[in-house]
């Protein structure tokens, strides 16, 4: 197929795996049904993938990986410039996937669209960024190098809420780097987590084994994935409780790997006194509903200075009050479908206990699996809903007494993904954000934020490891001390 096609024919049948350069029915007993969480609309019926499947896929990428890595740089990263013309050429195409599988409004897809580009482009200075050094040797005429190298074979598993974006986070790093990968997405997202990806790939000529995509069911193949003896490591996106599973078999079987986590958030919005009370409604009400509430750096509580918060909560909840909950193919949508009856049954839950003790200052009934905002006011701390991560359209208001007591309450969490606070003293803003043990604190700005150059993870319960730029080439590549001397030493035996 030709790249360059500013007109390309669509993608289509998204019912196989892919392995070895190969579109390939799954051997599992299984299937899976693709729903459209909007209408329930079928997408598609893909076979699953068994144990069987996982390890030629794993064996396929290893016995490529080798070749892979030997390749110039320069090649590599002519693959990433195929890929980008693809991208651009297939936007729309991709865009409509995104919203029809995930259930993100066009104003969410296009925002992901957007950040996968601009990653992708960014991957090209990845093997530039490849440090190595020489060392002092104390013995003369010996040479002491430090070198970095590809780890291997990369295991990732993807999740559905930016399902594109967060799977090539790690793809596209991982293969420019020579490495080569198997991922398995989340069976809410196959395509747009990683089949929409092999297709891409495949368009762009991508040696075969150097990209493979395994979707199965987490309990017939997500611990096999985990602790199988071929990845170097497992780059795993999701929930913090599945994350603790993954990374226990991961670092803890027969055959120990590295691992990079990036887990659940509980993030908070700092509103101190001196606060732009406009600029801080603004984002905090983007912050908590972009994509339903459905992103791990999504605004979960909303701490507001006591002096602000009775015009701020009036605020917040009159311009939260007029966003368009709907279909999320149309363009002034906001809120579009909770991803699944699942995932809509614990939110019900949840609001059905908070409904009893705290105070409602909005809510509304659900349509299908669409649930209309929920704000709730001089919600303590301590409560399930301030201290739970609610991956979903439903916020808390906190009331803090002062400057120390809002910095206390943003770090009585077990998560330390994204953050934020607004002031209008920069040195206060700094010195506040320095004493919240997060990740990512943004002064000023929503707390979803992810930047291509920046290093992106969090602090206790919301991960290991950092993403992006040279953060990220440390997680992917090896250290590997080497030394030479021309002539035998003197053993002493």
């Amino acid at each position: 197929m030709n790249i360059n096609n500013n007109n390309p024919a669509k993608y289509s049948d998204f019912s196989l795996q892919f392995i070895n350069g190969e579109w390939v029915s799954g051997s599992s007993s299984r299937s899976l049904e693709n729903i459209n969480p909007f209408n329930n609309d079928v997408l598609g019926t893909i076979q699953l993938a068994s144990c069987d499947d996982v390890d030629k896929a794993f064996h396929c990428a290893q016995s490529a990986q080798i070749s892979w890595a030997k390749r110039d740089a320069a090649e590599r990263i002519g693959y990433i410039e195929k890929i980008l013309s693809i991208l651009s050429n297939r936007k729309e195409e991709i865009i409509e996937w995104i919203i029809q599988e995930s259930g993100s409004t066009r104003i969410k897809a296009t925002l992901e669209w957007q950040s996968t580009y601009a990653l992708t482009k960014e991957c090209m200075s990845y093997p530039d960024r490849v440090e190595g050094k020489m060392m002092s040797h104390p013995v003369n005429g010996k040479k002491s190098f430090v070198f970095r190298e590809a780890l291997g074979v990369i295991g990732v598993i993807s999740p559905w809420n930016f399902p594109l974006y967060l799977s090539i986070r790690s793809i596209f790093p991982a293969l420019v780097l020579g490495n080569t990968v198997v991922v398995k997405p989340a069976s809410d997202t196959p395509v747009t987590g990683a089949l929409l990806i092999a297709k891409i790939l495949d368009e762009a000529g991508l040696p075969p084994g150097v990209f493979n995509v395994v979707v199965g069911s987490g309990s017939e193949i997500g611990d096999y994935f985990s602790a199988h003896k071929v990845p170097s490591l497992i780059s795993f996106t999701g929930s913090t409780d599945v994350g603790r599973n993954v990374g226990r078999i991961a670092t803890g079987g027969q055959y120990i790997k590295r691992i990079a986590l990036e887990l659940g958030g509980n993030c908070p919005l700092v509103v101190l006194d001196d606060a732009d009370l406009e600029a801080a409604v603004g984002a905090a009400v983007l912050g908590r509903f972009l994509h339903q509430g459905q992103i791990c750096m999504s605004t979960n509580r909303i701490i507001v200075d006591k002096s602000l918060y009775a015009d701020f909560s009036e605020m917040f909840v009159k311009r939260v009050r007029n966003l368009k909950v709907g279909n999320p193919f149309e363009a002034d949508t906001i809120i579009g479908p909770i991803i699944n009856k699942q995932q809509l049954n614990g939110l019900l839950d949840k609001i059905k206990h908070a409904d009893v003790s705290l105070e409602k200052l909005l809510g509304g009934e659900h349509q299908g699996q669409l649930l209309p905002p929920h704000i709730y006011g001089n919600v303590s701390n301590s409560h399930a809903l301030a201290q739970d991560e609610i991956f979903g359209p439903v916020v808390s208001l906190i009331v803090a007494d002062n400057e120390s007591h809002a910095l206390q309450l943003a770090n009585d969490t077990e998560y330390g993904l994204s953050s934020a606070v607004f002031t209008s003293d920069m040195d206060r803003g700094i010195n506040f954000s320095r004493g919240i043990v997060a990740g990512m604190t943004h002064i000023n700005d929503i707390t979803i934020d992810d930047q291509p150059n920046a290093p992106f993870g969090g602090e206790k319960n919301s991960g290991l490891g950092r993403f992006n730029g040279d953060y990220l080439v440390d997680e992917f590549t090896r250290t590997h001390w080497i030394t030479w001397q021309k002539a035998h030493s003197n053993y002493p035996v």
